[in-house]
Order: C-alpha cells, then structure tokens, then sequence
C-alpha cells in the first residue's frame, strides 16, 4: 500500500464519504473533540482531516492546522470551511509522514482513523510526535486489533483485503506505541459496537509530562502555547 494508491483510493472515496461512513465514525470524532477542553488560542493539528467533518466542533477560540494528503478530500474540506467560515482553520495537501512544520509547533495533535489508512504508521507516529510540543497531547481514534485471540485471527485474516480498500485491521495499539515516546494517559471504546477505541497520550520526548502518584502521566495545558508561530510560520 503505498502513497499515491492511498491517496487515489481516498479521493475515489470523497464524494460519497460523508454519506457512507459520517454518521458510523461520528460519535468517535465528537467524542474526541468534546474532551480536548481546547484552551483559548491552543494550536491544534489535525492529520488526515479528510473531508473536514470534524471542524465544525471544535471551538473557535483555538488555531487549527489540518493537513490531507488527498486532493479530493481537501476539495470538500475546503467548501466546508468556507459554509461554516471557519477562519480559525488553515489547511494543507501534506504526506503526514513527512510534514513540512517545525518542531514542537503545536499543543495537540489529532488523528482520527488515520494511523490503520497509512502506508507506514511508524513515520507518521514519530511526525506527530516530532511536531507536537514536549507534554503535550496526540489523541488517536482509531480500530486497534482485538486482544481476544479468534477476533485477532479473523483481522489478521481479511487484513490484506481491507488494504485495497485503505486501511488494515491487524495492528495493535501497543505496536503502535512501542518505543515511542508516548503515554496513554486516557483510553476509551467509541463509536457502534465500541470497536474503535479513543486513545489519549502525553508526549513525553525530553523527559515531558506530569504523573499522578498512581504512575499514570496525564497532560497539562501551556502557559505559552508551542511556538508561537502563525500556521503559515509554523511551514519550514
């Protein structure tokens, strides 16, 4: 699976995507935006914003970067943001494994149903980490393979399958964060049959991230927000 077919994959997809999987992955984004309690000016990067359905909700009062790297998604993302004139919302045709922003340039990071649709989650993972700030949050909504034995059996299965349609069933959440610098600080079921799972980590590169006295690292909003750049000043 690699770039360009994901890419014509998901354009072929725009413009019945909203129709087909909006209202199956939409409790999932607003559950993910609902608890960000974004703060006033916050920079927030969303990898693989797809057709936008999920600027809308957040608030107005943060900054949003939002990165595609399908045209035809971009298209309609665009249209989106234009009818709810979001002007709090910068958008960019970007291979998320290979941005062009600067280190640590945003607070939070957010990529739902992104990490399984693309051709190498490690590039993209270490680029999320890479541009969010030390202590800060990258949430991932995502399906991550069932520890139950049969069910991991059966994704492993038709995972080959799901990847001409663009994205895999069979990888797990600890493959994922496995030698990352990342701490789950907050992890949920979402959406029909709680099949997709919302996961909440702390960026903790540099030694970052406050603990509880039970271990468990949770995140604390800036005092002064990533870089301070504007979005266009955040492009290296």
């Amino acid at each position: 699976m690699d770039l360009h077919k994901v890419e014509r994959v998901y354009t072929s997809y725009a413009g019945v995507y909203d129709k087909i999987f909006g209202k199956v992955f939409h409790e999932g984004r607003e559950s993910a935006i609902r608890n960000l309690n974004v703060q006033p000016d916050e920079r927030i990067l969303e990898v693989g914003v797809g057709t936008g359905l999920a600027l809308p909700m957040y608030p107005r009062h943060c900054q949003i970067v939002a990165i595609d790297f399908s045209e035809g998604m971009l298209d309609i993302a665009k249209k989106r943001t234009m009818e709810h004139r979001m002007d709090h919302v910068t958008l960019h045709r970007m291979d998320a494994g290979s941005m062009d922003f600067q280190d640590n340039s945003f607070d939070t990071v957010v990529a739902a149903y992104v990490v399984t649709a693309v051709p190498d989650y490690r590039k993209v993972v270490n680029e999320m980490i890479r541009v969010c700030r030390p202590g800060g949050r990258i949430i991932m909504l995502n399906h991550f393979s069932n520890g139950n034995k049969m069910i991991a059996a059966v994704e492993k299965v038709i995972s080959p399958l799901t990847r001409h349609l663009g994205w895999r069933t069979d990888l797990s959440l600890n493959t994922v964060l496995e030698g990352t610098s990342l701490h789950v600080a907050r992890k949920q079921n979402v959406n029909p049959l709680r099949f997709w799972a919302l996961v909440e980590c702390v960026n903790g590169k540099n030694g970052s991230g406050m603990a509880h006295s039970n271990g468990t690292t949770v995140y604390s909003h800036p005092t002064t927000h990533a870089t301070g750049h504007s979005s266009e000043e955040a492009l290296a």
